[in-house]
């Protein structure tokens, strides 16, 4: 079972603090709660509540934020919290009682697209799916983490099955063409989502891009220059890519040469205009808002 570990990360407005987690809180979606009357379907927003401080909940896949009164400062408390939070979690309490509905389901669609990569369909969906991106490479790495992804991995054709937000993206192998099978594959989607199935039970290990070297990469707090980089990435090209099936993650920015190293996912990997749109989109980009601050991007992963 995935050690559950809480971090703290600040948000843009000081009253608000997010508790991070390493397992999967909830299945899918998201909810906020303004006080304990209203967090009766989560009892861990009932016992955060007790909390005098405690203003507003807001829960999702991977996180909890938190909204304080003005009577204390978060850094009084804001330990209190994660501890209280991390040790809930660890034993095993339920953090939203999520129920479906026999009677009557939650209206779900899927629809299908195509990307820039032919060999790679987009599903979209109105339904929220994680709150963190997650690829999978094969089914044995879907079977640790998604069920939905293992699930997907059953249809022979599948290569690889990128999850984000609202959207799936499937990389097929070449032994046929998408206008054979997408019907098929939207359909199956669409089931599994309005069974109310497990899309994520836990979020997989980040690895090393080296197989010879699988150890885990710590998570640190970005600073300087690659925080920038995040932040323009998070705002002027994720947004573009998702909307062809596609996402890039920054991975690591070399100081001394000036070369941001990326990975390219779902959509993208693999993509034949990929290369294209790291010179010509990205890196450009880079260029402009960063001067004399960046001198390549390459993707480490294609």
């Amino acid at each position: 079972m995935q050690e559950t570990n809480i971090t703290i990360q600040e948000t843009t407005n000081e009253t608000i603090l997010k508790f991070n987690s390493t397992k999967i809180l909830i299945n899918g979606g998201s909810y906020e709660f303004s006080n304990i009357d209203e967090a009766k379907n989560s009892p861990l927003a009932q016992q955060l509540f007790y909390l005098p401080f405690v203003k507003k909940i807001f829960i999702t896949a991977n996180f909890i934020a938190i909204q304080r009164f003005d009577i204390v400062q978060w850094i009084d408390v804001q330990e209190e919290v994660r501890e209280q939070i991390e040790a809930y979690i660890a034993d095993g309490n339920i953090v939203v009682k999520e129920e479906v509905s026999s009677t009557k389901k939650e209206a779900v669609e899927v629809y299908a697209e195509a990307t820039p990569n032919p060999a790679v369909m987009k599903f979209g969906t109105n339904k929220a799916l994680t709150q963190t991106d997650v690829e999978f490479k094969n089914i044995e790495e879907a079977s640790k983490s998604s069920p939905l992804a293992q699930a997907i991995f059953n249809f022979p054709f599948v290569k690889e099955v990128f999850i984000s937000d609202n959207y799936i993206s499937i990389t097929k192998y070449a032994m046929l063409e998408w206008n054979e099978v997408f019907a098929e594959v939207r359909s199956f989607i669409r089931e599994y989502l309005l069974e109310g199935k497990t899309i994520i039970k836990e979020l997989p290990n980040e690895v090393s891009s080296n197989k010879t070297d699988e150890k885990i990469i710590p998570k640190v707090k970005l600073e300087g220059i690659p925080a920038q980089i995040v932040d323009i990435l998070d705002e002027y090209i994720k947004p573009a890519v998702a909307g062809d099936g596609g996402n890039i993650a920054f991975r690591s920015y070399d100081e001394q040469n000036k070369i941001v190293s990326v990975i390219l996912q779902g959509a993208c990997s693999g993509c034949p205009s990929s290369t294209a749109t790291l010179k010509n989109g990205i890196e450009t980009l880079l260029k402009e808002m960063l001067p004399n601050q960046i001198n390549e991007v390459v993707a480490i992963n294609g």
